[in-house]
C-alpha cells in the first residue's frame, strides 16, 4: 500500500527552527515497514540526525514509530491497531515530535491512521425476542438492537436487512452522532390463529470491499387481544449532565400512556442493551431515567438512548433521550519537559532556548487555554512558540560570579474558574 506525505517547514521568532511533515499509511502495516524518509522530507541530511542525536518524543503516550537515524526514515515500531488507538475518532493520527540538538531544534511529525476493513458488524445478542398481539396496529414500532462495527467510514455500518418481509419492514435513521437507529415497523396484521410464531433475520452489512456482515434472529411469539398501544408524550427528549454528577442523578423523565384498562394498561419502561446505556438505567414503572456511571465530557459529548415503551399485552412505541454532557474544570494542565540544557555559558545571548514544554489540558473552552509564568527575579522567560509549546529562553546576559546555578519554579494555570494549575522546578 502506498502512502502520501504533505509538508511545511518554518522558522519561529524565538531562534528554534520547526518543521512539520505528515504521513498517511494505512493500519496493520508490518513491524518495521518504512513509513517515509523523514531526514529527506524536512530537508535534513542524515549526518544532522547522527550530530544532533535525533530522537522521537511522544510525552505520555505509546510509541508505534522508530526513527532511524543512520537511514533517516521512520519505521513501524509496533502494529497500529485503529479500531484500539482512537475507536471511531476520526481521523485517527499518531502526534509527535522529533528533537534535535546542538543547535536545539524541534519538528512536528504526524502519521494519519487510515481504516481497512478488518472488522465485521456484529451484535450483542445473537436472538432478540418479542410477544406481540395478533391486534397491533400497522405501523407499530419495535426497537431492534443495532449493531457495532469498530471500522469506520466507508467499512463502517452500512445498512440492514430484514428477512422475510411479509409482515414487517425495516425503518433505518442516521443518527447526528454517526450511528443508525434500526427498528421494525408492522405493515401487515398479524393473526395468531395462522401463525403463532415467527422468525426473522436481521441483517448487517458494512461498505467495505469485500463486503462484512453479522446476523441476528428474532422470534416472535403472536398474543391474543390487546388492541391499544401504549404512546409516549413526545418521541424525543434532551436533557444535559454535568460530567461530574453522581451516580443516581435523574436526567430527565420518559412518559407514556395507554387508553387500555388494568394490565393491558399497564406501561413498563425500557433500554435496549448498549455501549451508552450501560451509564443509564430507566425505572421500569415511572420512567424516570437517572445515571448509574461517570460520563466524562473529554471522552464523550453525547448519547442517545432509545427507549422502548410496552404494555402487558405485548405492544409498544418508542421514543428517543439526548443526554449532551456539559464541561467542568477538572483537570489541570499537565507539564511535559521536551528537552533542556543541562549546562548554561554566561556568554550565551538573550534569547537563547534552555528548555522546551509540552502543556497538556484536556478541558475545552477557557477551562482548557493555559498561560504559564516563571518564579520572579531570574534572568529567564517563558514564550508560547505554538499551541501547547512553550519554550524557556535567556532574557539577561548571565553572569556565574553573580549566580552559579538557577532553580527556576515554571507554574502552569488554566482559565478556568476556579483556575487549576501545576508547576515544575527547573535546576
Amino acid at each position: 500500500m502506498g502512502w502520501q506525505v504533505f509538508m511545511y517547514i518554518s522558522m519561529l521568532s524565538v531562534g528554534v527552527a520547526r518543521g512539520q511533515v505528515s504521513y498517511s499509511i494505512p493500519e496493520e502495516m508490518e513491524k518495521g515497514a518504512v513509513i517515509g524518509n523523514i531526514a529527506q522530507d524536512l530537508g535534513l541530511g542524515v549526518d544532522r540526525l547522527k550530530s544532533g542525536k535525533a530522537r522521537i518524543y511522544t510525552g505520555n503516550t505509546e510509541e508505534y514509530v522508530e526513527l532511524r537515524r543512520d537511514r533517516g526514515v521512520l519505521l513501524i515500531k509496533d502494529r497500529i491497531d485503529r479500531e484500539s488507538l482512537c475507536g471511531q475518532t476520526m481521523p485517527c493520527a499518531l502526534h509527535f515530535q522529533m528533537i534535535l540538538e546542538n543547535p536545539m531544534e524541534f519538528y512536528t511529525v504526524t502519521v494519519e491512521i487510515t481504516d481497512i476493513n478488518d472488522n465485521p458488524p456484529t451484535f450483542e445478542r445473537s436472538e432478540m425476542k418479542y410477544e406481540i398481539s395478533e391486534s397491533a396496529l400497522t405501523g407499530a414500532r419495535f426497537v431492534l438492537e443495532k449493531a457495532v462495527d469498530n471500522d469506520v467510514g466507508v467499512n463502517g455500518l452500512s445498512s440492514y436487512t430484514l428477512k422475510p418481509s411479509d409482515n414487517f419492514v425495516l425503518k433505518t435513521i442516521s443518527r447526528g452522532d454517526g450511528t443508525k437507529h434500526v427498528e421494525m415497523v408492522l405493515q401487515k396484521p398479524l393473526d395468531r390463529e395462522k401463525h403463532e410464531h415467527l422468525s426473522l433475520i436481521l441483517t448487517a452489512l458494512d461498505g467495505g470491499e469485500p463486503q462484512l456482515s453479522g446476523t441476528m434472529q428474532i422470534m416472535i411469539t403472536v398474543l391474543d387481544a390487546n388492541d391499544n398501544p401504549p404512546v409516549c408524550s413526545r418521541t424525543e427528549y434532551k436533557a444535559s449532565v454535568t460530567e461530574n454528577a453522581p451516580v443516581g442523578t435523574v436526567v430527565t423523565t420518559v412518559r407514556a400512556t395507554d387508553v387500555d384498562k388494568g394490565n393491558n394498561g399497564k406501561v413498563t419502561y425500557m433500554i435496549p442493551k448498549s455501549a451508552a446505556a450501560s451509564l443509564f438505567q430507566i425505572d421500569p414503572n415511572d420512567g424516570v431515567l437517572t445515571l448509574t456511571g461517570n460520563v466524562d465530557y473529554e471522552k464523550r459529548r453525547l448519547y442517545e438512548l432509545d427507549v422502548q415503551v410496552s404494555d402487558q399485552g405485548g405492544l409498544s412505541d418508542a421514543c428517543k433521550v439526548i443526554v449532551d454532557v456539559t464541561d467542568t474544570n477538572d483537570n489541570p494542565p499537565s507539564i511535559n519537559i521536551m528537552s533542556k540544557s543541562n549546562t548554561l555559558s554566561e556568554n550565551m545571548k538573550p534569547g537563547t532556548v534552555v528548555t522546551m514544554l509540552n502543556i497538556q489540558d484536556p478541558d475545552s473552552n477557557e477551562n482548557g487555554k493555559v498561560m504559564c509564568v516563571l518564579s520572579e527575579n531570574t534572568p529567564f522567560t517563558i514564550k508560547s512558540t505554538t499551541n501547547n509549546f512553550f519554550s524557556v529562553l535567556t532574557e539577561d546576559e548571565l553572569d556565574r560570579e553573580r549566580a552559579s546555578e538557577y532553580n527556576i519554579s515554571v507554574t502552569c494555570s488554566d482559565e478556568g474558574v476556579p483556575s487549576l494549575s501545576s508547576s515544575v522546578t527547573l535546576t
